[in-house]
C-alpha cells in the first residue's frame, strides 16, 4: 500500500463560495442551505481529485449548538463544521498556522479559498497562496470542462446500413473488396 502525498491543501470557506458563486446562490434561495452546501461539495470532490489536492471545506456553525466535526468525503475532501461561536476564519487560520511548520519542509502548496481580504492577509503571512471565491469558481468551471471527453460531431447516416455512414473512399475501397478489385 502506498502512501498518498497530495500536490497542495486546499482549505475553502463554504459559506463565502456560496454567498459568491451564482449557481449555489440560486441553490441556495430556491432549495436551501443544505442544497447549496451539498453542490459546493459535489463540484469540489471532482476539482480536488483531477488537482491532486486535499480539500477541507469549513463551514461555520452558523447558529448550531453542535459540537465540531469533520465529515471525510472522498480521499481528496473532507467537509469540517465548526464549534459553536467559531468562525470558518478563526478554523482555516489556526489550520494554516499549523500546516505552515510541517509544510516548509515537504514543498507542498497550502491554498485558501476566501474573498475575505482580512483572512486572506493573515493565512499569507503563513505561507498560504489565496483564491477569491470567484477564482475559485472559474477554476472549478474549468476543470469541468477540460474532464469532460472530446467528442467528434456525428456524421448524418443517409440509410439504415454502415456504409452509408462511411466517406467516399472508404465505400470505393469496400465496393472493390467486395468484387475482387484491387
Amino acid at each position: 500500500m502506498t502512501l498518498w502525498t497530495p500536490l497542495a491543501h486546499l482549505f475553502v470557506d463554504g459559506y463565502n463560495m456560496i454567498g459568491a458563486w451564482s449557481e449555489l446562490q440560486q441553490m441556495r434561495d430556491r432549495h436551501g442551505l443544505d442544497a447549496a452546501r451539498q453542490q459546493l461539495v459535489e463540484s469540489l470532490i471532482n476539482y480536488s481529485a483531477l488537482q491532486d489536492y486535499e480539500t477541507v471545506i469549513v463551514f461555520d456553525a452558523h447558529l448550531q449548538r453542535d459540537p465540531e466535526y469533520r465529515e471525510p468525503l472522498t480521499r481528496h475532501l473532507s467537509a469540517h463544521y465548526t464549534n459553536f461561536a467559531e468562525t470558518a476564519d478563526t478554523y482555516i487560520e489556526k489550520a494554516c498556522a499549523s500546516q505552515a511548520r510541517q509544510l516548509r519542509y515537504t514543498q507542498k502548496r497550502l491554498i485558501v479559498a476566501t474573498s475575505d481580504r482580512a483572512q486572506q492577509q493573515t493565512v499569507t503571512g503563513y505561507g498560504a497562496e489565496c483564491v477569491s471565491a470567484k477564482q475559485l469558481g472559474r477554476l472549478v468551471r474549468q476543470a469541468k470542462l477540460k474532464s469532460r471527453p472530446k467528442q467528434r460531431p456525428r456524421q448524418k447516416s443517409s440509410g439504415r446500413f454502415l456504409f452509408n455512414a462511411l466517406d467516399a473512399q472508404a465505400q470505393q475501397r469496400l465496393t472493390q473488396m467486395r468484387f475482387g478489385m484491387k
